[in-house]
């Protein structure tokens, strides 16, 4: 590294801190087993220099991030810095590109990289190697951010929230996927690590089909449905997750703006075999609705969605969605940060996936906003589920101006799973008991499982190519 500026008392402070911790620099590389899966690793040490970046630290880390790349390893960085070592100037400055084109280069191989940020983790690492993980996890309460509190404070003169620039703010603003103690981190870190073997296949052999809903005599009308899909207690994707999928971990933020509550994104197991979940959530009380905002998902909902699909297809994920939204939510805000452009990206976005997309409309499909993660290949109904270009309220107040003609708008606008089968939008329709799924979640559950063991079996065979080629005819033909 030497001492490119002649900085007085520099050569003499690394020697000292050298001899003091027993380290030649701030980072330390190599080669680790975790959970038993040979991954490349970096662990930056806040004891020397504050584990600031020069050369030196530049060079090793984009020597792991090649040798990676070379030897086709997952990478696991724990970082930990204050940012650019201020003695080496503008030599330091360059290590952050150095860094993230190396990166870059292990990422266009289609290899993992988990970056988990320890406290703290500032300043130009931050602005380079440390934020491009594929997943970014970080401790609770660590310190991550670019400019120091205390820069902010002096520049513009502005008192600065509590909690700012913590794991949890970050968190809430879209740029961590999870926030993880130390105790924790060994085990969750191995289970990434396991989910992303390319050798994982499916264990699980499909379940029996099941009737179909009409054969069954469960077929209701419009109305009929939008009452049942009404019902206090009737299942919603949080208690579909842990029967459907035998494992899952959520992975939080669009990497934009911030992490919506009404859209939750991660990686599940099903039947052995890992894919990518996306489900819009309502609550089951109010508090949770209020939270959710009723299931209505803002543009940084869709964009968590589409960002965790693209993840999907650089590992070679199936990606099963959960639709059940009143429809996108319209407000300031959400126009502001470009609703339509959200919805209409992950459109075109979505329409060129390179692995399966199976959709499950489980209650509500209103308009663009369920259309947003239902493009796909296949699209499952249950029973008493509905999908529409319009709430049927909005239905009756646009056509009737009578917002009191709702029932009867569900009845005319043919919303049912049983009509869309008809209309070739719906693969399949998926039955519930008689009176709703709230009777019996688990069998419902179960048959939305074998459902989707089957599909995936299914289009697991067919080619890339052709997949695509049949994705794009199946709405051609509409």
């Amino acid at each position: 590294g030497g001492n490119p500026l002649g900085f007085p008392g520099y050569e003499e402070k690394l020697a000292k801190l050298q001899r003091e911790t027993g380290l030649e620099e701030a980072v330390v590389c190599g080669t680790a087993r975790i959970g038993g899966h040979l991954c490349a690793v970096a662990a930056m040490d806040t004891r020397f220099l504050m584990a600031s970046m020069g050369r030196v630290v530049g060079e090793q880390i984009t020597t792991l991030f090649e040798t990676a790349t070379a030897r086709r390893l997952p990478v696991v960085l724990f970082a930990a810095s204050g940012g650019a070592r201020m003695q080496e100037g503008i030599l330091s400055l360059m290590q952050m590109a150095k860094t993230a084109a190396a990166v870059g280069r292990h990422t266009s191989a289609g290899l993992l990289y988990i970056s988990v940020m320890t406290d703290p983790t500032t300043g130009g690492v931050t602005a380079s190697f440390a934020s491009l993980g594929d997943l970014l996890l970080s401790e609770p309460g660590t310190l991550i951010g670019f400019a120091g509190r205390r820069v902010i404070e002096g520049t513009i003169s502005q008192d600065l929230p509590e909690g700012f620039q913590r794991a949890k703010f970050l968190q809430e603003h879209g740029f961590l996927d999870a926030i993880v103690p130390r105790a924790r981190l060994r085990d969750t870190l191995a289970k990434l690590l396991s989910w992303h073997r390319p050798e994982v296949k499916s264990t699980v052999l499909p379940a029996g089909r099941y009737p179909d809903a009409e054969q069954a005599g469960l077929v209701h009308t419009g109305s009929e449905c939008l009452r049942i899909i009404r019902e206090k207690g009737r299942p919603v994707f949080q208690d579909y997750l842990p029967m459907v999928f035998e494992d899952s971990m959520e992975l939080h933020g669009d990497r934009c703006f911030r992490d919506d509550e009404s859209v939750w994104g991660g990686i599940a197991l099903l039947g052995g075999r890992p894919v990518t979940v996306i489900g819009q959530q309502k609550g089951r009380t109010l508090e949770e609705n209020v939270r959710t905002q009723f299931g209505m998902p803002h543009p940084e909902g869709y964009r968590k969605a589409l960002r965790l699909m693209k993840q999907a297809e650089k590992f070679g994920r199936p990606v099963i969605c959960f639709v059940d939204t009143p429809g996108a939510f319209c407000g300031i805000e959400a126009e502001e940060r470009g609703q339509g452009e959200a919805i209409a990206k992950n459109l075109m976005e979505m329409m060129a996936l390179k692995v399966p997309v199976i959709s499950v409309v489980i209650g509500e499909g209103g308009s663009g906003g369920a259309l947003a993660i239902a493009a796909g290949d296949r699209l499952a109904m249950l029973s008493n589920a509905i999908y529409s270009v319009i709430s049927p309220r909005g239905f009756a107040s646009l056509l009737w101006k009578d917002p009191a003609r709702e029932a009867e708008a569900a009845d005319t606008a043919r919303i049912t799973a049983s009509d869309l089968h008809r209309f070739g939008v719906c693969d399949v329709v998926i039955p519930e008991p008689a009176e709703g799924a709230q009777q019996d979640p688990e069998q419902v559950a179960a048959r939305i499982r074998s459902y989707l063991l089957a599909e995936l079996d299914a289009l697991l065979t067919v080619d890339t190519d052709r997949l695509l080629q049949e994705r794009y005819a199946r709405f051609r033909r509409i």
